[in-house]
């Protein structure tokens, strides 16, 4: 099923920018996203969250010290439980050119358990599904993903998953379609 509703926030055009949503898109056009698009382009109605948003996104995705593999599965995992077309969009071809099996892809996009994943990527799934099923960790899975990436890199972990999900939450309100208006999990993820 595809969403006919029409989007209910919609992106900040370029001549309708004041002026401080224009010094806000310059950072982000000058940094590793090279522009002002997707959730981005939402958050610019903003600038207030729309700065902060997008240092720590930037921290979380260019910056810290997880393994790409590791990182967009985590992203993968928060985009599949809040049914975020756009980010499952975006990140599960960043995820398969990380290294993650495209038939790891296909499973969590159907919410299946995922196949073939490395022991590294099974620990973060872990954690990741049960933090947003549960909104905690057991102890035996905190104590896996701690060994495999510290103290530091749990938090990183947690804030992965918090960040994309305030992003998925700002863009399933917002109603943004994909440009082809096809979403990958069958149904609008607001439906």
């Amino acid at each position: 099923m595809q969403n006919k509703q029409k989007p209910r926030i919609g992106s900040v055009a370029a001549d309708t920018m004041t002026v401080e949503q224009r010094a806000a898109a310059d950072i982000v056009a000058a940094g590793p996203r090279q522009s002002v698009r997707g959730p981005f382009a939402v958050l610019l109605n903003s600038p207030g969250v729309f700065a902060p948003a997008q240092a720590l996104g930037t921290y979380l995705r260019f910056e810290n010290a997880m393994p790409a593999n590791l990182r967009e599965l985590a992203i993968l995992v928060t985009a599949r439980h809040w049914r975020q077309d756009y980010e499952w969009r975006v990140h599960s071809a960043i995820a398969l050119d990380a290294g993650l099996n495209h038939a790891a892809i296909a499973a969590i996009a159907a919410g299946d358990q995922p196949p073939g994943l490395t022991g590294q990527e099974a620990i973060v799934y872990e954690f990741c599904r049960q933090l947003h099923a549960t909104t905690s960790v057991d102890d035996a899975v905190f104590a896996r993903a701690e060994r495999l990436l510290g103290p530091d890199g749990v938090i990183d972990l947690c804030a992965i998953c918090g960040y994309y999900a305030m992003l998925a939450m700002v863009m399933n309100v917002a109603r943004n379609p994909l440009p082809d208006g096809n979403s990958p999990f069958g149904q609008n993820p607001t439906g």
